[in-house]
């Protein structure tokens, strides 16, 4: 499973840390739970939502718990790509009034449907394709599509429609198969899940071919829409709190104000008043209004729990603000928090950067911090050594470096957040927050091991 997680998000787990078999191929089943510890923590990470889903499960082989992950991993390995970064050319795919905003909120299957009848359209089959079940099931579209993908100068030869000619679905699919052999682009789907209409088999079968054969001309003229670090960040942890639908662009998806009042139930449980909430759908009349009273009630809702929200209200959320992310932000860092409420009342900064630093010199550790903006914290030796502290002999020191040059400080970065996870931290930091020492995620970093080690002294 972590090796699956590094195939769809690459550099998520530094694999120096898993736990690997003896040399007679056996492993115990304590370092075994760790492997999946670690996994489960690296598919929150990335923006799987895992909830109800424990180490025992994955070790039992609990088949609708395992197939429910490894689908979530595999979909953010195969959309992670449809991006106008990686695929300028997507722009042609919006109608004419519409913005490239729209497209980056659009779901990667509304994105890919819409790249199948562009593709169905340069070949002159006027199917139109609306979904990957019962649009499909008789081949027509992939027959074309495969022909419409295809290079000039295929290595394997030129496709063709001759499927189209067998009656038979099932032996058409296969010949539609063969066809997909010839580009290398057999993945994921077998005859009878085609003719079946296998939602996400076909699904995985289209982004696959998108990857691998986009296509596209390249549109001139236009800026670049780029997530930022921070967002992508951010997306994930609400992706992983389950927000339905999924976040894609966090601008566009919380405009209604639905997913942010979803996410402040899951934050601050029994805080919603679903009463005061506007559902869809949203009349083209007056619907603007019904998301803006949305967005005014989660407003409300964060200054109910004490968030420094000057200068933004529901217009702003509704608008697609950059105002936006300071509010996310300040929900993760409740969240957060949240995990080491002590007596009723969440840990404040200085609380976390003590309790730190006594943990470190409990267990004799030379290193300690003043600030979550310490720039010493940047080679992850202070991180390393708490893992440490909190897990005796966890850390293999062989593996740290004196981070002399920035690759070292990223490969003690990684390991150090591979470490925590392994451990049982959620932490959605990534290497580049501490080595650049971004003091917001760096305390996240250190909450949610506090969070661990009050977990492990209870157990003591």
């Amino acid at each position: 499973m972590n090796k699956l997680v590094n195939d769809s998000v690459e550099d998520t787990v530094d694999e120096r840390a898993l736990n690997l078999p003896n040399s007679a191929g056996k492993l115990s089943i304590f370092k075994i739970q760790e492997n999946q510890t670690l996994a489960l923590n690296s598919c929150v990470a990335i923006g799987c939502n895992v909830v109800n889903i424990g180490a025992e499960d994955l070790i039992q082989g609990k088949a609708h718990l395992c197939l429910g992950l490894l689908w979530q991993v595999i979909r953010i390995g195969l959309m992670a790509k449809i991006t106008l970064k990686d695929c300028p050319g997507l722009r042609a795919l919006l109608d004419e009034f519409e913005t490239l905003e729209q497209l980056l909120a659009m779901s990667p299957e509304e994105i890919l449907c819409r790249w199948v009848n562009y593709q169905l359209n340069k070949v002159g089959c006027k199917r139109v394709v609306k979904n990957f079940t019962q649009d499909i099931k008789d081949s027509e579209v992939y027959a074309h599509l495969l022909v419409a993908v295809c290079p000039e100068e295929n290595p394997k030869g030129q496709i063709g429609l001759e499927p189209l000619n067998i009656q038979d679905l099932t032996k058409r699919a296969e010949m539609v198969l063969d066809n997909a052999e010839m580009l290398d682009a057999r993945s994921f789907v077998r005859a009878h899940d085609i003719v079946n209409g296998n939602q996400k088999l076909n699904l995985a079968f289209v982004a696959n071919l998108f990857n691998m054969y986009p296509a596209m001309d390249a549109v001139e003229g236009f800026e670049i829409i780029e997530e930022t670090r921070e967002e992508k960040t951010m997306r994930n942890w609400m992706n992983s709190l389950g927000a339905t639908p999924r976040v894609k662009y966090i601008y566009e998806d919380l405009k209604d104000g639905l997913a942010i009042i979803q996410l402040f139930d899951k934050i601050q449980n029994g805080c919603v008043n679903w009463k005061k909430v506007n559902t869809p759908p949203f009349k083209a009349l007056g619907g603007a209004m019904k998301q803006i009273e949305n967005c005014n009630y989660a407003i409300d809702l964060g200054h109910n729990l004490g968030f420094v929200l000057v200068g933004i209200d529901g217009k702003n959320l509704h608008d697609g603000d950059k105002l936006t992310l300071g509010l996310v932000w300040q929900m993760m860092r409740h969240y957060t928090l949240a995990m080491l409420t002590h007596d009723g009342k969440i840990m404040k900064d200085n609380e976390i950067i003590k309790w730190c630093n006594d943990k470190l010199a409990e267990k004799g550790k030379t290193s300690s911090f003043s600030s979550f903006k310490d720039s010493s914290l940047g080679n992850s030796h202070t991180i390393v050594d708490l893992i440490d502290a909190i897990s005796p002999g966890y850390i293999n020191y062989d593996l740290v470096t004196a981070a002399a040059t920035d690759d070292d400080k990223f490969l003690n970065a990684r390991y150090a957040i591979t470490m925590a996870r392994k451990i049982g931290a959620r932490i959605f930091a990534l290497p580049e927050d501490i080595t650049e020492v971004n003091p917001k995620m760096i305390m996240t970093v250190f909450a949610c091991l506090m969070s661990v080690g009050f977990a492990k002294d209870q157990q003591k």
